[in-house]
């Protein structure tokens, strides 16, 4: 298999995960239960798509066919026969192909997507970073930490988990690998919903 490409199993979710997100999950279904075990055991990962067709519980979802690979990061039996997780968020990929398991967990030969390169919050996007700032200072910070206030990839993937969109203008901005495309989409927003200053 070529270095750019991997197989990985895929967690279709009614969620989109971001690179450095956090995912809380409750897993219980007798596939993601042991696909979890095994990426604790191997230390492995696995893939998040959000669903384009079906449901998260019973018969194999169809997925978008870009998402994020997800690292576990804790994990807790708190009650019998259901396991509690947090994932982050790793690389971006493009499923290739995908197949369906005899226990119905869905595997993937996935193209891993070139990382955003590391740059600041351009001048005429920095109005949106105060916002940013002020929710990471709330009481049970919701952004993951390390907070990189410093980085437009960073930020943009921040709003775009937090922003009241559908599930589907979400995917839409992870799927874009211009990082400030994606902050002027989130700016735009933020301006139509008056949550920014106007301009001038």
């Amino acid at each position: 298999m070529a270095a750019d490409t991997a197989r990985l199993p895929l967690f279709p979710l009614g969620t989109v995960l971001f690179p450095d997100g956090l995912l809380p999950l409750r897993v219980f279904e007798a596939r993601y239960m042991d696909m979890t075990a095994r990426c604790l055991r191997e230390q492995s990962s696995f893939g998040v798509c959000l669903i384009a067709a079906g449901q998260e519980v019973g018969e194999p979802a169809l997925p978008y066919l870009v998402g994020t690979e997800a690292k576990i990061e804790t994990w807790d039996m708190g009650e019998p026969g259901v396991l509690s997780i947090v994932a982050r968020g790793g690389r971006r990929f493009r499923v290739e192909d995908h197949e369906v398991q005899a226990d119905g967990l869905l595997t993937a030969t996935v193209r891993w997507l070139d990382p955003a390169l590391a740059q600041s919050v351009p001048d005429a996007q920095a109005d949106i970073l105060p916002l940013l700032g002020a929710i990471a200072g709330e009481v049970g910070n919701p952004l993951p930490e390390p907070h990189r206030f410093d980085d437009a990839a960073w930020v943009g993937a921040r709003y775009a988990e937090l922003l009241p969109i559908p599930l589907r203008a979400r995917q839409a901005l992870l799927e874009l690998d211009d990082v400030v495309s994606r902050l002027e989409i989130i700016q735009q927003y933020l301006r139509q919903h008056g949550l920014l200053g106007r301009e001038g």
